[in-house]
């Protein structure tokens, strides 16, 4: 499990250097995202990565590592939005924007631990077209909590379904850099 932790940790400094390197070119122009929206662009990035796996080839010469790459920050950024709220203008600077990103990627590390640790790393024997299967359920879930007002009845809200999407691609980015 100790290498799951180190591959996690490197996946993640892999996003999290391309989320730096944006914040700095655009700012948090995402900030204005409505949760609904951010979960919309991660559909949308989902959406791309499976059509890739189901045709074999990709017209736009990017591949799916970087399509996981923004679900992991797009997630990211849908947790923040769901603690501070939208906003009518980019209103966090760089280093706080930083710190929240590293708060919740350190809760998806420390929630896939936990769940590692109960499935016995059952990830490992699954397809990266499941992962990107399970994103896409997870996706479908938020759309109907989101359509629901969060309220739910018995299942965990928004928050859950992202962290969750964001460890799938985080599975998905250690296959893509580390083989199976």
């Amino acid at each position: 499990m100790e290498d799951t932790k180190q591959q996690f940790e490197h996946v993640i400094a892999i996003c999290r250097d391309l989320f730096v390197k944006k914040l700095h070119d655009y700012g948090a122009a995402w900030r204005i995202m409505r949760p609904s929206s951010v979960t919309d662009q991660i559909f949308i990035k989902a959406n791309r990565i499976r059509s890739i796996e189901i045709k074999g080839v990709a017209l736009v010469d990017e591949g799916i590592r970087p399509e996981f790459i923004a679900i992991v920050n797009y997630g990211i950024i849908g947790l923040i939005q769901l603690e501070l709220g939208c906003a009518d203008k980019d209103d966090l600077g760089e280093k706080k924007a930083v710190e929240l990103y590293d708060k919740y990627a350190n809760q998806a590390l420390e929630l896939m631990l936990m769940k590692n640790h109960d499935y016995d790393e059952a990830w490992r024997s699954m397809r990266i077209t499941s992962y990107t299967d399970l994103i896409l359920m997870k996706i479908y879930r938020t759309k109907q909590i989101e359509s629901l007002g969060g309220e739910t009845l018995v299942s965990e809200g928004v928050d859950a379904n992202y962290m969750d999407m964001i460890n799938y691609a985080v599975f998905g980015l250690i296959k893509l850099e580390f083989g199976e």
